[in-house]
């Protein structure tokens, strides 16, 4: 494998050797670099950047845990099947997000109190644009890695565009889920401005009730003589019965009001 590295530009090496590289496909004239970067849906999102030399006669997969190359069986099939791996075990893992979604859906539309939502609905869009965003450079490079190699003998062109077709889908599905993702949070938004307008509806009948009293309360603590009901024994029984018939009109004005505007 020491006449591969030899053979290998050293900024090419570089790029193999690093964790993160998005997908890319080189075309040399001694050999063919292809990276691939395939989200992994475990606990936590990560990517895997797949690195490939591919030579007229062999192909070569560059392990970065051994830092080394590790030759295929064959030139074609041997990075399909590594890659094949991957993109299935995007392809099925993905349905845990759209398994979220529909919860969330579903409980919204109960009416179910949710108090985290929006951290858990941010966590999973940031996932889902992540998916997406490394799915459409993935799948682009992919489509110039089979456009390059389409008429060369022994090329499975069946299965590349097979994985080709599972990258696309679940960049379609991802795509889906961010549209109902936003149409969640509007749902959720539309919701929580009701609520809100009923407290401050609430509040406002409230203020509206008591408006009277305050300023009869404050009439009467003027600390002014002559004020009306201030001399003899029932004055406080006269502010108090005036105080009243004011909160019961008060409340017949709003009455009126509130189903007027209802109707």
């Amino acid at each position: 494998m020491k006449q591969v590295k030899q053979l290998i530009d050293k900024l090419h090496l570089e790029d193999l050797c690093n964790e993160i590289h998005p997908s890319i496909f080189d075309d040399n004239e001694n050999y063919n670099m292809l990276i691939i970067r395939i989200p992994v849906i475990a606990e936590d999102l990560t990517g895997v950047s797949l690195g490939f030399i591919l030579t007229q006669e062999k192909s070569y997969f560059y392990n970065k845990e051994k830092s080394q190359f590790e030759e295929l069986d064959s030139v074609y099939m041997g990075p399909y099947t590594q890659m094949n791996k991957l993109v299935d075990k995007l392809l099925k893992s993905f349905v845990k997000y759209q398994e979220i979604i529909s919860d969330m859906e579903e409980s919204l539309y109960a009416n179910n109190k949710e108090n985290n939502f929006l951290n858990k609905w941010l966590e999973i869009k940031v996932d889902i644009l992540r998916i997406e965003r490394i799915l459409v450079r993935t799948a682009n490079t992919m489509d110039v890695f089979i456009n390059f190699y389409k008429d060369a003998d022994n090329f499975p062109m069946n299965h590349y565009a097979d994985i080709h077709e599972h990258m696309e889908r679940t960049m379609r599905s991802a795509t889906l889920q961010l549209s109902k993702l936003d149409y969640l949070y509007s749902f959720y938004n539309a919701k929580s401005n009701d609520k809100m307008n009923k407290m401050i509806y609430i509040l406002t009948i409230i203020s509206a009730i008591f408006l009277p009293l305050n300023l009869i309360v404050g009439f009467f603590g003027m600390n002014t003589t002559g004020l009306p009901f201030s001399t003899g024994n029932i004055g406080t029984y006269y502010a108090m019965s005036l105080m009243l018939s004011l909160v019961v009109i008060t409340s017949i004005v709003v009455q009126k009001w509130r189903r007027k505007i209802e109707n």
